[in-house]
Parts: structure tokens; C-alpha cells; sequence
């Protein structure tokens, strides 16, 4: 990892090394991720069987491009009951803590005939979609699936690419049947998020697409945005680690691993205080990375996108962290709930040293989509409110109306709106 003491350019000159990583900066590929579209806008499902062979090497056509009840039966068979039963206990945090969120209708009424108010609705359809291939994420299932459920969408359709016996994989089956997914389609890619955007002879269409997914699932995302609502054009995968002489080194360099290996875009970064933590910390994440699985991935992210930054203090530490707007922010210092208090932009933080972020991935309740890139200085986590939508009640008697309506004519009139105004005027004449 290269370890840089921060300053003014080099703080400026990381950033836009970080912002490389997004979705927004890749042009090249949007010209094909456009012909996808149209195509399958166009073409329906000859474009979605056409692509699916192309792409994922399998024959799909309008008989078994739906998932059946028989194939989530043999995919309860091969799963792992202990998995099966981990998904369940993180299903019950999940549910639990998006429960929190729900957001009711309100109405407020006056004597003299006013009623304002705001109506919640739920969406009717959303659509998620699952990466597939090498990926097996059914933790994505369950984060992309609950808040929908909680938040009361009366459909639910999944989509995911099939392996090449033309199968999903057993644990993303499981995941969607127990956080309870209506319809499954062996469709993955930008072909996947046009037939959801635009619907064809098989696929519904849906009011929202939410779900992670390489880049070109999420410039399909960004071009069907309009016609369809989105969660967000996701990035890679990134952490920040704040932490002072406190810390322990071993348990840093865990964390930093543990999003530095999602793939080579990925960033790891450690702002730190102190000089000795920054080398032991550094010792071990090369000790780390001799012996874990993803040796080639670790190695080709942490060259690109691995730094440990030394600052004079926590209050530039927290500048610092603040300005990344890291999608996972942990704190190891000696008062972390007082360092979170002025922490303003971060996707998920996590607190103390045994909060490491794969607690937040799997099992501890709160959303695990969350804000890459930046966006957190402007977008917050996957929840509950993503899968409702707001309409605002307006009602007034005529004895409401009257003492105001020359006021709202004036208004009007000011705008050189006169029908307006005249919608006014006719009631009191």
C-alpha cells in the first residue's frame, strides 16, 4: 500500500485517483449498452434469448426462461442446511431493522375545512437484479429484497444470468424464495435491465430497478433512468479505515482486505495518526495477502487503489474522511462515538473494533447497498423509503377558500397565468 502524508495536493490529487473508479467515466462502453436497449425495446424477448446465448453461452426461450417451483425445490435440496440457516437469522435482523423505517400517510385538519396531508404508497412492481456467473451473492438478494417487502410492494421480480446448464445458482434460488421473491428469469446483463425497464412477451415491466452489477448493468441502469426510477449507478467497492495509535494493526489490515479483494477497482484506504500503526498495519497486509484466496485481486487493487494516509490529527483525519465520503467508514480510535458525531459523509459507520464491515454485509441488519464514489456526500443507504412514494393531499372547504382567494389570484395574475387565476375568480362570483 503507498503511504503518503496528506496535504492540500495530495488530498486533491487522491480524490480524482478515486473518482477514476466510477461508473460515470467510462464512455467506451455506453455505445453497446445503448444497442442492447434498443434492441431489446425493440425486439422484446428475441433480443433477450439472442444476448443471453451470446453472452452466458445458454439456450433461453419463453418456456424456461422463468425459474420454476421444481428448480427451487432442488435448490433447497443442495443447499447447506447451516447456510440455510444463517440467511433465515440475517432475515430476521434485516426485516428488523428496515421495520424501523416505515413511513405512514398523515392528515391535518383546521375548523374551518382545511385537510393537508401526505399519502404513502408503496410501488407495484420493482424489479432486482442479481449478478450471477462466478458472483454468488445471495446476501445482495436478501439486502435488495427486504426493504421492498417491508415497505409493502405487491410484486417483487428477480432477474439473474443463468450458468451454463442453464440454471441459477442453489443459494441466490434459496435467498429469493425466503425473502420472498414472486418471479425469477434466467436473464442477466444490460439485456436484463432493458427487459425490466420496458417489459417484453416474458418479462413484466417494472416501476423500479434496484441491484448491483458490473458496468454494464449499471450504465444500462443510468440510460433506462426516466422510464423506470433506479437505486443508483453503483461503483466498486470501497472502505476507509480511521483510526489513531489505539487501533490494532492486525484487525485494520483484515478490514482493508475485506473490500480490497471484491475486484481490482476496489479501494482500501487508512487514515491514521500515527506512524507505527501505519507500518504495522502495512506489515500485515502484506503478510495477509501471501496466504488468502484472492492473492492476484488484492495484489492488483491495492497497487491501484490502496492507501494509508498519514495526518497531524483526528480533526484532519475526519476532514479528510469526510471529503472520500467512503461507501464503509470504520472507526478504531480511542472515543469513536465522539469521532462519529462529526463524521457527515459516509455510506455505512461502523463503530469500535469489533464492528468490522462484513458484519454489515451479511448479518447485522442495516442495508449493505450503499453509496460509492462520493455519492455519499449526497445519497444515503438502500432502505424502506426507495420502495414507497409520496402524494401530497390538499382539500378546502368554500369557507377555507374565500378569505384567501384574491390572494392566489393576485398570484396568478403576477405570472400572467389567467386561466389560473380564473380557476379562482368563478368560484366567487
Amino acid at each position: 500500500m503507498k503511504t503518503i502524508r496528506i496535504d492540500e495536493n495530495t488530498k486533491k490529487s487522491l480524490l480524482e485517483d478515486l473518482l477514476k473508479r466510477s461508473p460515470n467515466n467510462y464512455d467506451e462502453y455506453t455505445e453497446a449498452v445503448n444497442e442492447v436497449i434498443q434492441n431489446v425495446k425493440t425486439k422484446r424477448d428475441a433480443a433477450v434469448f439472442e444476448y443471453t446465448k451470446r453472452f452466458d453461452g445458454v439456450e433461453i426461450n419463453a418456456g424456461n426462461i422463468r425459474v420454476t417451483e421444481e428448480e427451487i425445490k432442488e435448490a433447497y435440496e443442495a443447499v447447506d442446511s447451516g447456510l440455510l440457516d444463517v440467511i433465515r437469522k440475517a432475515l430476521v435482523n434485516i426485516e428488523s431493522y428496515h421495520a424501523k423505517q416505515r413511513q405512514t400517510s398523515w392528515f391535518d385538519s383546521t375548523p374551518n375545512g382545511v385537510i393537508l396531508g401526505q399519502k404513502v404508497t408503496a410501488l407495484e412492481k420493482v424489479g432486482v437484479y442479481v449478478p450471477g456467473g462466478k458472483a454468488v451473492y445471495p446476501s445482495s438478494v436478501l439486502m435488495n429484497v427486504m426493504p421492498a417487502k417491508v415497505a409493502g410492494v405487491p410484486k417483487i421480480i428477480m432477474t439473474t444470468p443463468p450458468g451454463k446448464d442453464g440454471k441459477v445458482n442453489p443459494s441466490t434460488l434459496v435467498a429469493a424464495k425466503e425473502a420472498g421473491v414472486d418471479e425469477i428469469y434466467k436473464v442477466g446483463g444490460a439485456q436484463a435491465v432493458a427487459a425490466l425497464a420496458f417489459g417484453t412477451e416474458s418479462v413484466p415491466k417494472v416501476d423500479k430497478i434496484v441491484g448491483p452489477g458490473n458496468i454494464y448493468v449499471a450504465l444500462a441502469k443510468k440510460a433506462v433512468f426516466g422510464y423506470v426510477s433506479i437505486d443508483s449507478v453503483a461503483g466498486p467497492s470501497e472502505i476507509l479505515v480511521l483510526a489513531d495509535e489505539t487501533a490494532n494493526p492486525r484487525f485494520v489490515a483484515a478490514d482493508l482486505l475485506s473490500q480490497a479483494e471484491h475486484d481490482e477497482l476496489a479501494s482500501a484506504v487508512l487514515v491514521t495518526t500515527s506512524e507505527e500503526l501505519a507500518r504495522n498495519v502495512s506489515k500485515e497486509v502484506d503478510d495477509f495477502v501471501a496466504v488468502l484466496s484472492r492473492k492476484d485481486i488484492l495484489e492488483k487493487s491495492l497497487e491501484n487503489y490502496g492507501y494509508i494516509l498519514l495526518v497531524k490529527d483526528l480533526e484532519e483525519g475526519i476532514d479528510v474522511a469526510n471529503e472520500i465520503a467512503s461507501e464503509h467508514l470504520e472507526i478504531m480510535t480511542k472515543d469513536p462515538f465522539t469521532v462519529m458525531t462529526k463524521i457527515q459523509n459516509a455510506g455505512a459507520i461502523f463503530i469500535g473494533e469489533y464492528s468490522s464491515e462484513p458484519l454489515g454485509d451479511y448479518f447485522a441488519g442495516p442495508n449493505h447497498v450503499l453509496p460509492t464514489n462520493g455519492t455519499a456526500k449526497f445519497f444515503s443507504p438502500l432502505s424502506v423509503d426507495d420502495f414507497i412514494k409520496k402524494s401530497s393531499i390538499i382539500s378546502y372547504s368554500k369557507e377555507a377558500l374565500e378569505p384567501i382567494h384574491k390572494d392566489i389570484i393576485q398570484f396568478a395574475e403576477a405570472e400572467q397565468l389567467t386561466a389560473h387565476a380564473n380557476s379562482i375568480k368563478v368560484r366567487f362570483e
